[in-house]
């Protein structure tokens, strides 16, 4: 099992910037698919970005040219670049680590981080 640990989330304003980060521990051998997912209030959870050990990435539509996803394989640790931030971001902010995409949902599964955005 790995354990994910995520760090740097909080409180900004509209236009803003945060880099949230995410350390992996444990059997990390079988994590060659990383991601970041939110999950606003009353709203389903859903794909932010995710990342290939080997550096392929995806990114939802909402956030195409503010997020940026990058992963460190040496410090098993990945990053997400918040710039240009909307209150429509805030959110609670899981990462995740699994063999790939579609079976995400039974990988492991960070404690998650708040990410407030005001107007």
């Amino acid at each position: 099992q790995v354990q994910l640990v995520e760090s740097g989330g909080g409180l900004v304003q509209a236009g803003g910037s945060l880099r949230p980060s995410c350390a992996a521990s444990g059997n990390i051998f079988g994590s060659n698919f990383m991601g970041w997912y939110r999950q606003a209030p009353g709203k389903q959870r859903e794909l932010v970005a995710g990342i290939t050990r080997g550096g392929s990435t995806n990114y939802a539509d909402s956030v195409k040219g503010r997020f940026t996803i990058s992963r460190d394989n040496a410090k098993n640790t990945v990053y997400l670049q918040m710039n240009s931030l909307k209150p429509e971001d805030t959110a609670v902010y899981y990462c995740a680590a699994g063999i790939n995409i579609a079976t995400i949902a039974f990988g492991s599964w960070g404690q998650g981080t708040q990410v407030t955005v005001s107007s």
